[in-house]
């Protein structure tokens, strides 16, 4: 059976600029790249030019926004997505007008985004998180090149269930890499595949030492970085949870609302609501970023409040401490990408943006709040992010009669557990520091590679 969907490619030969869809743009300078021009970078991450750290950002040729049935899942959005092949499996984020919360908070045009599992509203995700919207389309966007060479992507969490899902169902080389103290939120509904390996970082390790770790083993001959933050595929899959919104809503919110770590979904947001706009069938406003982060880890909330570029500096010691206090684990990144041009700093600078501390409480009953009013078994980071629209609704920052999207990242995991009877991920190595070391590492790599089937498909 074929694992991808049989799609003439729309570029195997000749000009690059002449066959794809999309382009990319280095916001720094402005040099335009093309996927598959260079062949030592076919797929790049950063404009090696440049000199000033910046984003790559995805411009569509012709630009058009034509949105599929929802049966088509992350790619009834393909419109706005930099991929070359629909991988099979994907879900989509569902958007409609609340009730219940608008009506406690005295909001007219409250509009819920919610990617997870609750299959009666046709959100049907079931690792209950909006990272599968970017594992679908980094898949996509290598297309049949994702057997080449093994992907790695380092997580909290959320971003290892969504690419273990997307690479155990079509038999993609993976590597992913978490915190040995973050696997109880690595489980699985889909039978785990030969071609995939989790690594869990020991000793004490965090997000950021994974990320650490990841690009050791990115470095070896046969892998390759996924890219986070840099990747415009991560960003611009992630970005369909406001395409959706925006499709549902019929016109661009005045305000969105999400909890991060990195920051990524934010930047998405961002940038879909500049394509949008470009494109004027919505209207061409901009859509003000209130983004939240569970305190007291609130590195992205400091560094915004001192007015700079700079990401504010976090001693490492100290925000260890900090990510063992908060229940939204998956928001505690120490390396997020704030300064970079086209970051989190200039999205927030260009959209007047906001940013809000919440506790763990105030998160807890903004969570018991959505369960009651909208049925929302919502994750740890949603409730932070749910708190945040109650703060700022207190505190006036929006007007009642606004159009407002919460972003719902997450939930449905009482569902899953009852429908899906999910299974605990086992990982197939555990690094302690002394692995961390590129030789040994790749010598536990070559060790389970040995172990397991070698019946890849490609």
């Amino acid at each position: 059976m074929e694992t991808l969907l049989d799609r003439e490619t729309l570029w195997n030969t000749g000009d690059p600029s002449q066959k794809q869809r999309y382009r990319l743009r280095c916001l720094a300078t402005g040099d335009v790249l093309y996927d598959k021009q260079d062949a030592d970078d076919p797929f790049p991450l950063s404009n090696r030019r440049s000199n000033t750290p910046s984003f790559l950002r995805s411009e569509y040729i012709d630009p058009t926004f034509a949105v599929g049935p929802l049966s088509d899942g992350l790619f009834r959005f393909r419109d706005m997505l930099p991929v070359t092949t629909e991988i099979p499996g994907s879900t989509s984020p569902v958007t409609w007008h609340s009730d219940g919360l608008a009506r406690s908070l005295g909001l007219s045009r409250l509009y819920i985004t919610y990617t997870g599992y609750w299959p009666e509203r046709g959100a049907v995700t079931p690792t209950g998180t909006f990272k599968e919207n970017e594992a679908f389309a980094v898949f996509g966007r290598l297309g049949d090149d994702a057997y080449a060479e093994t992907l790695v992507v380092a997580s909290a969490g959320n971003t290892a269930r969504a690419f273990l899902r997307a690479a155990d169902e079509n038999e993609l080389p993976l590597v992913v890499v978490v915190p040995e103290k973050n696997l109880p939120d690595i489980w699985t509904v889909s039978p785990r595949s030969d071609a995939t390996i989790v690594v869990a970082a020991g000793a004490g390790s965090d997000y950021t030492d994974a990320i650490h770790l990841a690009a050791t083993i990115a470095g070896l001959p046969g892998y390759r970085s996924e890219g986070g933050a840099k990747n415009v595929a991560r960003r611009d899959g992630m970005g369909c949870t406001y395409l959706s919104a925006v499709h549902e809503i019929g016109e661009i919110p005045n305000h969105y609302f999400q909890a991060v770590g990195s920051g990524t979904g934010a930047i998405a947001a961002w940038e879909a609501n500049l394509r949008l706009s470009a494109l004027g069938a919505y209207g061409d406003g901009k859509t003000r970023l209130h983004l939240s982060q569970n305190a007291p880890f609130t590195l992205l909330v400091d560094s915004w409040a001192a007015g700079t570029r700079t990401l504010a500096t976090l001693d490492g010691d100290a925000a260890k401490r900090q990510i063992q206090e908060i229940d939204a684990r998956v928001l505690a990144n120490r390396t997020p990408p704030y300064s970079p041009v086209g970051g989190l700093y200039d999205a927030l600078r260009d959209t007047d943006g906001r940013m809000y501390a919440v506790d763990n409480e105030a998160a807890l009953r903004a969570g018991s709040l959505l369960q009651e009013l909208e049925d929302i078994d919502a994750s740890p980071a949603a409730r932070v992010a749910c708190a945040s629209l109650i703060d700022s609704v207190e505190r006036g920052y929006v007007d009642r009669d606004e159009t407002i999207m919460l972003n719902i990242t997450g939930g449905g995991y009482k569902r899953i557990v009852t429908d899906l009877d999910p299974v605990q991920v086992v990982p197939d190595i555990l690094a302690d520091r002394d692995h961390f070391d590129r030789d040994r590492i790749a010598n536990a790599l070559e060790t389970v590679r040995r172990r397991k089937s070698t019946g890849l498909r490609r």
